[in-house]
């Protein structure tokens, strides 16, 4: 570097240090959060998300007319089960998933990913096709050109 030239670019030096560390003090003064606890009673949780003991009573199966109507957990997946609890005693209902359920999700999901490969392997043979005439073409015009 000749001299006189000054170098561009990142600081140098002590002024390296100072913006390191006016960077860690900007970081550190962030306002402390407050944390505060919502208080739940534990009667109105589920006694499985309380880390109570539970018995499936039932096993998965899909839900009726009126249970769709009185239980919201027949909501999400149309599937519910039975458990009882074994500490309070209480009998409530759980979503869950079937297996028939899952087995028909997985095979819509094969069936869309083979159509959607047959589509873009279609795309790929026509473009192909153009490509292929376009070189014959160019091919054809430079012997004419003879």
């Amino acid at each position: 570097m000749p001299a006189g030239a000054e170098r561009r670019g990142l600081p140098q030096g002590r002024h390296l240090w100072f913006l390191c560390a006016f960077a860690l003090t900007v970081c550190q003064a962030e306002a402390p959060v407050r944390e505060e606890k919502q208080s739940v009673s534990t009667s109105s949780l589920p006694c499985w998300l309380v880390e109570e003991d539970f018995v499936v009573a039932e096993a998965c199966a899909p839900c009726h007319d009126f249970q769709a109507k009185t239980v919201p957990e027949c909501g999400s997946t149309g599937y519910v089960e039975k458990i009882t609890c074994t500490v309070s005693e209480r009998i409530e209902f759980r979503s869950c998933r079937s297996a028939l359920m899952e087995q028909h999700l997985f095979w819509k999901f094969e069936g869309a990913v083979v159509g959607v490969a047959v589509v873009f392997a279609c795309l790929v043979i026509i473009r192909q096709r153009q490509l292929d005439r376009k070189a014959l073409e160019k091919v054809r015009k430079q012997i004419e050109s003879i």
